[in-house]
């Protein structure tokens, strides 16, 4: 039997203090922006608080942004001597993910992306094995994107990460073109239906929760999930890339109102906006055997579950409604799942999950200053 709950908080990541420094990095941010008029480049300011950043440069619009893998990086170390892998392909495909998956939502295409690969010690790189496999997973990820890996840097932080441990993160430029691809929300409205794209697993969120859970398990990694899979090989599974999903969607005309990357703070994500809107969800995707093993062992609740974690939808489209098929459509090419789950319609800014009777009003996401 499961012991005492062990949510995210518990676990060590208190979203309510992250966020307040995000809302007070984004105050101070804004009034860097009048350094770009004496180079003839403006911000949209509207971009501010979203995903990405976007700015306009000789008339094209370009979107950045930099995102970190977070703890799964301790997850492939210690999961190696069980399954005989690095994993390290693997975790190169998140790290990647986490910027370009964010790239995507203001309606970009990633151009080139940059490495950051921070290790405790020089001794790190020596791994021939890991190195390789961190090496060929990064390009693998890039070609499947079609960026261009620019370059980066591999500095050793002595004192500053365990000599052990590595940080990766990666930083990513795209552009969207035509500019009516972009994506800031002023069309999102009632009426519009909301497109889930499904996971594969955890990504790269509530990992920390994760580790918790393997620590107090007989087995840790090695416990078998219902499907016979190994707990630790299952965290393992890359994320989806859905620049392929929308790519294929913008080439076949697809128009579309707003996305949401489903991260942290789960399906709380689907209100980032912040206009009034209630999201109304009819529709829930199966649930990877990975995170209900995850929901069941740290004995969290619906609202814990999917306030945390993407519980099978990894990326969300909102799109008019005649636009749902197509957004399918251009899933099932890529060969990613997805649902016509609910819909946007008047009323004040909250989730409702229907199947479930969960709902999360506006105060339970506060991302913008």
């Amino acid at each position: 039997m499961p012991g005492a709950p062990i949510d995210y908080r518990s676990a060590g990541v208190d979203y309510q203090q992250i966020d307040a420094l995000k809302v007070q990095a984004q105050q101070a941010a804004r009034a860097t922006a009048r350094h770009l008029a004496g180079h003839g480049v403006h911000e949209l300011e509207r971009s501010r608080g979203e995903s990405a950043y976007v700015m306009e440069v000789g008339g094209r619009l370009l979107a950045s942004v930099t995102e970190c893998l977070g703890t799964k990086a301790l997850v492939a170390d210690a999961t190696r001597p069980i399954s005989g892998r690095t994993h390290y392909d693997s975790i190169a495909q998140d790290t990647i993910a986490m910027a370009v998956n964010d790239l995507l939502t203001v309606g970009a295409t990633p151009l080139a992306v940059q490495a950051y690969w921070a290790a405790g010690s020089s001794e790190w790189f020596a791994d021939a094995e890991r190195m390789r496999d961190l090496i060929a997973g990064w390009q693998a990820a890039c070609e499947q994107c079609r960026v261009s890996w620019g370059g980066g840097e591999t500095p050793a932080l002595n004192g500053v990460v365990a000599p052990e441990r590595i940080d990766l993160a990666a930083s990513c430029l795209g552009v969207i073109e035509p500019r009516e691809r972009l994506l800031l929300g002023e069309q999102l409205a009632p009426g519009d239906a909301i497109v889930l794209f499904g996971s594969s697993g955890i990504h790269a969120n509530g990992v920390t929760l994760a580790r918790r859970v393997a620590e107090r398990l007989a087995a840790g990694y090695g416990a078998r999930l219902e499907d016979g899979r190994r707990f630790g090989e299952a965290l393992l599974d890359p994320t989806i890339l859905y620049a392929s999903v929308m790519e294929r969607f913008w080439a076949g005309g697809g128009r579309a109102h707003y996305c949401v990357n489903i991260t942290g703070h789960g399906w709380r994500k689907l209100m980032r906006h912040p206009q009034s809107l209630t999201y109304r969800i009819s529709l829930l995707p199966p649930v990877p055997a990975v995170l209900r093993f995850l929901q069941r062992e740290a004995a969290l609740d619906d609202h814990e579950a999917y306030g945390s974690l993407n519980m099978g939808a990894g990326f969300a489209l909102f799109v008019p409604p005649d636009q749902a098929g197509a957004a399918l459509s251009a899933a099932r090419a890529a060969q990613v799942p997805a649902w016509v789950a609910g819909h946007v319609e008047p009323g004040p800014r909250r989730v409702v999950i229907e199947p479930l009777r969960l709902s999360y009003d506006a105060h339970e996401l506060e991302l913008r200053a």
